[in-house]
């Protein structure tokens, strides 16, 4: 809706034409102030999506799927392990950002081999982001791993995340059991 829309404009802000609400942008700049001291560079490659951007992304990974032979409804089911249904994706929020670094700039899982991965591993609860798909964890979130895509759920939860070992979804079922 444009209300949603307009809302979002207002309480975004921009790190190099990638768009995040602003307590998450601010973050962002500065784990890659933080990081950058270190002589580690991160970018961000995605941020905030409109539905109707995602929705083209779903569609696109479906008719691959189709293409290789599959039929609609298993072509979906693969699609949606690896981009996110239209108005399902982290993205539309403004906390997601899928990053990356001169090392390796494709969103894939050779990422997990870089500095940069291994610093956001050490330092990103501190600046209020998690790892959101872990290795191993696919069962739980539903998506397959993603050492590329971080969301920013703020610096008590990051922290509190990362001291559990917990996927969010683990975390926020074990905070409700309480």
């Amino acid at each position: 809706s444009s209300a949603a829309s307009d809302v979002y404009k207002r309480q975004s802000k921009t790190a190099v034409n990638k768009t995040l609400q602003t307590v998450a942008c601010n973050a962002f700049l500065e784990l890659q102030k933080a990081a950058a001291a270190e002589n580690v560079t991160v970018w961000m490659q995605s941020g905030y999506r409109t539905v109707s951007y995602q929705t083209n992304l779903y569609e696109k990974k479906t008719n691959y799927y189709k293409q290789q032979g599959y039929d609609d409804a298993k072509a979906k089911e693969m699609a949606a392990a690896i981009v996110n249904p239209p108005g399902c994706s982290e993205h539309n929020c403004g906390l997601a950002a899928d990053l990356n670094s001169p090392e390796h700039t494709t969103l894939d899982t050779g990422f997990a081999d870089t500095a940069a991965f291994r610093w956001l591993c050490e330092n990103a609860e501190q600046y209020g982001f998690i790892l959101r798909y872990p290795k191993e964890a696919e069962s739980v979130t539903g998506i397959t791993y993603e050492p590329w895509h971080w969301r920013y759920v703020g610096v008590e939860n990051a922290l509190a995340i990362r001291a559990s070992g917990l996927s969010l979804e683990e975390f926020i079922a074990l905070q409700r059991a309480d």
